[in-house]
């Protein structure tokens, strides 16, 4: 029975078929050797978690600076890889404040290297700088670090303007543009009342920003800020000091970065309005947003949240081994959409206009 929704599902939602592929560990011992050959690098390997690719932290035997080996998932695509390696080289140069992973070249110079594991599967071998800092889930959550994430992102959009490569049309399951393609996927949703919400939610998105989308301002995004690929200033939690993650990068409209990060930042005990607008106004301060764009930014948000909470059900129903992991945003996704179901695009808008107003920004432009 799930064999055959499993099929109907990634026929509707082709990108998909990567989140249903096995992972595909490799034994730290040939990890370790693999360092030695392509980089002259030895040390202790430690496993990191990661949802598709296998991950490393390095410990040098020197005692030098920590390192991440990071060996991509034999089933996607190396030109996907790619894209985010071009994407941390452009910002090196374009902000090189920006506090993004940096990529350790190869022996000969090379930022990535395509390599066959020891199953003989093709993989994209990088070892990049190890970032540290708290994760923000494990930091206290406060408006001035909500305004600070929205700043930061603000410069990486900035940052990445410019950047063109062939991966960036290609269609990827956390591409808000095609959140409408997840309503297969409801068929796990049980309650009634949570399957209205997310009915609503896409319906709105079909309805009033789907056609308009197209019109909208495009360039690559990092497409996953969210609290798990950011760490904290540990003595300074409410600053932003690392960036991770660009796994799930895309060219799309850039309101699209600005809202997955706002779906992630709603307080949804209180007014998700009140969190919402100054996010998108810090957002604003250091790149202007326009009419159109703000037009379009809570259903935005609400697709976002929807595709959260219908991807990882899905996925936890299909790989129960790993479901607490996949789950760990589905039930503050859930509270998020309830905060934001009885909010209209107009109160967004009108309420972002205000807080621009508030803090002395720049007004909102065509």
């Amino acid at each position: 029975m799930l064999q055959d929704l499993d099929a109907a599902i990634c026929a509707a939602l082709p990108e998909a078929a990567v989140l249903t592929a096995p992972s595909a560990p490799v034994r730290a011992d040939w990890a370790t050797d693999l360092l030695q050959r392509l980089y002259g690098l030895s040390g202790t390997l430690k496993p990191l978690t990661g949802e598709r690719d296998a991950n490393f932290l390095l410990e040098p035997s020197d005692g030098g600076a920590r390192r991440m080996l990071k060996l991509s998932h034999p089933d996607e695509d190396p030109l996907v890889a790619d894209f985010q390696t071009q994407a941390l080289l452009h910002v090196a140069t374009t902000d090189a404040g920006l506090p993004v992973q940096r990529l350790l070249p190869d022996r000969h110079g090379a930022p990535s290297v395509q390599i066959e594991d020891a199953e003989g599967r093709t993989r994209v071998a990088r070892v990049f700088s190890y970032l540290e800092g708290l994760p923000m889930p494990q930091a206290p959550r406060s408006a001035a670090q909500r305004l600070s994430v929205a700043r930061m992102l603000a410069r990486l959009d900035l940052a990445l303007l410019g950047l063109r490569h062939a991966a960036g049309a290609r269609e990827l399951p956390w591409d808000i543009q095609r959140a409408d393609r997840v309503r297969p996927l409801l068929v796990h949703v049980a309650d009634p009342a949570r399957r209205a919400l997310v009915e609503a939610a896409l319906d709105g998105f079909e309805r009033r920003a789907k056609p308009r989308l197209a019109t909208l301002r495009r360039q690559p995004i990092h497409n996953d800020f969210n609290l798990y690929n950011l760490l904290v200033d540990p003595d300074a939690t409410d600053r932003v000091s690392g960036i991770l993650d660009f796994g799930d990068m895309v060219e799309g409209p850039l309101v699209d970065d600005l809202a997955v990060a706002a779906s992630y930042q709603i307080d949804e005990t209180s007014d998700a309005l009140a969190t919402i607008a100054p996010f998108a106004a810090a957002y604003h301060a250091v790149s202007p947003l326009q009419e159109a764009e703000t037009a379009l930014l809570l259903d935005l948000v609400r697709a976002r949240l929807v595709m959260v909470v219908a991807i990882s059900g899905w996925r936890a129903a299909r790989q129960p081994d790993n479901a607490a992991y996949l789950m760990r945003n589905n039930a503050i996704s859930w509270a998020r959409l309830a905060a934001c179901a009885a909010l209209t695009p107009d109160q967004v808008q009108s309420a972002i206009h205000a807080a621009c107003r508030t803090s002395t920004l720049e007004p909102l432009h065509d």
